[in-house]
């Protein structure tokens, strides 16, 4: 009877946290020369706000969203392609524009060694924003992972892993969390052990510019179904990939992967790298209060560059008049929304959109709305 009286318990509590909850994730925050230079305010100082604010609101309406920070805070002075290093502001304006957890395993986390990574580590940390996939020690590490937030009531789980650093390696005590089997089994089971009711791995893998999965991306993301784990969000080819929305083979439960978000933020040139992706996954509880995927929805996004940006072709023939200008007046780097960009971009960002339509009905499963 006690046993009983105790379940009862557990569930009515379960319930009784929150229905549904939403986690929105993106795709690479890259810091290329062109971002540096149209931030750059003088006396080292770089604003980066104007950026985001166009999709502030849409951001910070999920209740919790993840980025990929694809660059370091490293000391010194900013700098683009190959080896980036970005200003504390940028991760403050990422913050700001309503992004909760920094993802930091990825290609370029050793672009500034190991002292780059303790200090991105170090600078994250005072400004109070959660991240995983790079840690100062093994005991930094253990005390991270597995990393485990609630969400209106829901406890979910986030890893992050990355396929390499571009070659480099780590040459002191930190440590950077590899694509690794073992790795992977063991960092989902100590979730569930501390609770997790969802898991997200967040990967960095695949081949760029390709605009379906490669093989290792494939094989990957079955040996995280297989574990169990219930969202996958994937990032590093710099283009969108197709998502699937589904029953998951072994578990039974639903599925859901992004095998690749594309640029959140970038000065890449090409119509498909200034297009990115957002998901924002829905989670909701059952009769007997078990956690589970409910619903993904989509939205397209594309960078705009600074209205003075030269080097654009598609910029040379004058300024765009101040009523299609977005209030351009810091002349900065935007992200709109795909659909809504300036009459100089349109023809480029009805093209992308038209292209990902194109993929996602070819080759996304499951019911994946746009928003």
């Amino acid at each position: 009877m006690d046993s009983i009286i105790a379940a009862f318990m557990t569930m009515t509590i379960a319930l009784s946290q929150g229905t549904e909850a939403d986690i929105l994730f993106a795709g690479d925050a890259m810091m290329h020369t062109g971002q540096i230079e149209a931030a750059a305010r003088g006396n080292g100082n770089y604003d980066y706000s104007y950026c985001f604010e166009a999709l502030k609101p849409y951001i910070s309406s999920a209740d919790y969203a993840v980025v990929n920070l694809e660059t370091p805070v490293a000391a010194g002075r900013p700098s683009g392609y190959p080896q980036f290093n970005a200003p504390v502001s940028y991760p403050v304006a990422l913050a700001d524009a309503g992004f909760d957890l920094f993802l930091t395993a990825n290609n370029h986390t050793l672009d500034r060694r190991d002292a780059g990574l303790k200090r991105t580590i170090a600078v994250l940390d005072s400004l109070n924003l959660s991240h995983i996939g790079t840690y100062t020690d093994s005991t930094e590490r253990a005390s991270r992972i597995p990393f485990i937030v609630g969400i209106k009531g829901f406890k979910v789980g986030f890893l992050n892993y990355t396929y390499g650093t571009n070659g480099f390696s780590v040459s002191s005590d930190a440590k950077v969390d590899y694509i690794n089997s073992d790795r992977i089994r063991a960092d989902v089971a100590a979730a569930r052990r501390r609770g997790a009711e969802i898991i997200v791995a967040a990967m960095h893998w695949g081949e760029e510019y390709t605009l379906t999965p490669v093989q290792s991306e494939k094989r990957w993301a079955k040996l995280l179904e297989d574990e169990g784990v219930d969202i996958v969000m994937g990032g590093h080819p710099h283009v969108v990939q197709p998502m699937e929305l589904r029953t998951g083979r072994k578990s039974g439960r639903p599925f859901f992967l992004t095998y690749s978000h594309g640029n959140f933020i970038s000065n890449m040139m090409t119509r498909d790298t200034r297009g990115g992706l957002l998901t924002r996954v829905t989670l909701a509880r059952d009769s007997i209060g078990h956690a589970y995927v409910k619903s993904a929805a989509y939205k397209l996004v594309f960078t705009v560059p600074p209205t003075n940006a030269s080097f654009k072709p598609e910029l040379t023939s004058g300024r765009r008049p101040a009523s299609e200008r977005y209030n351009f007046a810091r002349e900065n780097y935007a992200v709109l929304p795909a659909d809504s960009v300036p009459a100089a971009w349109r023809a480029q960002a009805n093209a992308f959109i038209a292209a990902t339509t194109s993929t996602f009905r070819t080759h996304n499963v499951g019911p994946i709305p746009p928003e």
